[in-house]
């Protein structure tokens, strides 16, 4: 008679969970969310430069003025 085949099949570890549960919540969705917030904060720094220019220009502008 000839045994079965034992299966074995190896219990996660925590890491091995909390790694499967952190690519869960960072899938690809996260990642454009991430991306575009970056994107975002971005844009606002150079139109936060651009107005302090348009500002610098203006007053220029006026104190040249009589």
């Amino acid at each position: 008679m000839q045994a079965a085949p034992v299966r074995a099949t190896a219990i996660p570890s925590v890491t091995d969970a909390l790694r499967a549960v952190e690519a869960l919540l960072m899938s690809s969705g996260q990642r454009t969310a991430r991306r575009n917030a970056w994107t975002s904060v971005l844009e606002d720094r150079r139109r936060a430069k651009d107005r302090v220019e348009a500002q610098r220009v203006l007053d220029e502008f006026s104190a040249a003025r009589p």
